[in-house]
């Protein structure tokens, strides 16, 4: 009889066991299907919702098949979106949107330098020391944080928003180029989308301590959408030797010449024709660039 007891309870035992493993696998395939559908869920409103919203006429696209573009992976922020190259240790384009604030926020002490978690290499602050060039903001610190807020101007101190520029554009024409956005630029327009980035050449040259490809030049990109909604478009690509003082004019381009460069696709989602004539455009008149032409440098 014991041993009839004993059979009893092992078949019991057994039964529990099958039991709680068919439960168990129920849930694992649950929650494997959870997971599953919630990462479709928040790529699809990333893809779809999130992203086009930060970005004007359609988010940028890496059109090579080189390494710089296939490593390649869009990153938001308050205020920014851009797309970090893995390859290069830089964004490749930094999107964000500028317009006269009615209330802007206080600009305060500027953050430290920071690693970003999201890239894969983490490019440090400590990596430019001693190299000769400085951290270049592509998402500018004071206009992002009059118009978005601390959290935003701490965004752009992370490092994926910076690539190496050399110290007499980085203080001199380009910070020229930012003040002129902010504070001329947007007295015209209802809102102004900007794109700016690095321009590497085929031959790459890296700073001594990491594997950060030094640009060759920049660009920059507004497109200005008037008060009946019109856009108008001025870009600018400038080398890296520059002594600073040239007049803004001088490195006027077309957004063909970028896109030509960079192998960049800006403004897909326009229509052909306004896409062409767009981006063959130099809209001096609209922006009134003479005005601020030869603005001198705050530094």
């Amino acid at each position: 009889m014991r041993r009839r007891g004993n059979t009893r309870a092992q078949r019991r035992l057994l039964r529990g066991l099958v039991g709680w493993l068919l439960g168990s696998r129920r849930r694992m395939l649950g929650a494997l299907l959870l997971a599953t559908v919630g990462g479709s869920g928040w790529y699809a409103h990333e893809v779809y919702v999130a992203r086009p919203q930060m970005a004007w006429m359609g988010v940028p696209q890496e059109t090579r098949r080189d390494l710089s573009h296939l490593t390649a992976h869009v990153l938001r922020n308050p205020g920014f979106m851009l797309s970090y190259s893995e390859w290069k240790g830089s964004p490749l384009w930094v999107t964000y949107k500028l317009f006269r604030p009615e209330k802007p926020h206080p600009v305060g002490k500027r953050p430290p330098f920071r690693p970003d978690w999201r890239t894969l290499r983490h490019v440090t602050s400590d990596d430019y020391t001693g190299s000769g060039y400085d951290r270049g903001h592509m998402a500018p610190n004071y206009a992002i944080a009059l118009l978005y807020g601390r959290r935003a101007q701490e965004a752009t101190f992370l490092m994926s928003n910076i690539a190496p520029q050399c110290h007499r554009l980085n203080s001199k024409w380009w910070q020229r180029l930012e003040s002129a956005a902010i504070d001329h630029f947007t007295r015209h327009f209802r809102e102004i989308w900007v794109v700016t980035g690095p321009v590497w050449d085929e031959k790459p040259r890296y700073l001594k301590r990491a594997w950060i490809d030094i640009p060759d030049a920049f660009y920059k990109i507004f497109v200005g959408i008037d008060i009946a909604g019109r856009p108008h478009a001025l870009a600018f690509m400038v080398p890296q030797t520059v002594r600073g003082f040239e007049p803004l004019s001088k490195y006027l381009t077309t957004i063909d010449a970028i896109e030509a460069r960079t192998g960049l696709d800006f403004f897909w989602r326009l229509p052909d024709a306004q896409e062409a004539r767009l981006e063959r455009e130099a809209a001096t008149g609209a922006f009134h660039l003479r005005a601020v032409d030869r603005l001198p440098s705050r530094y």
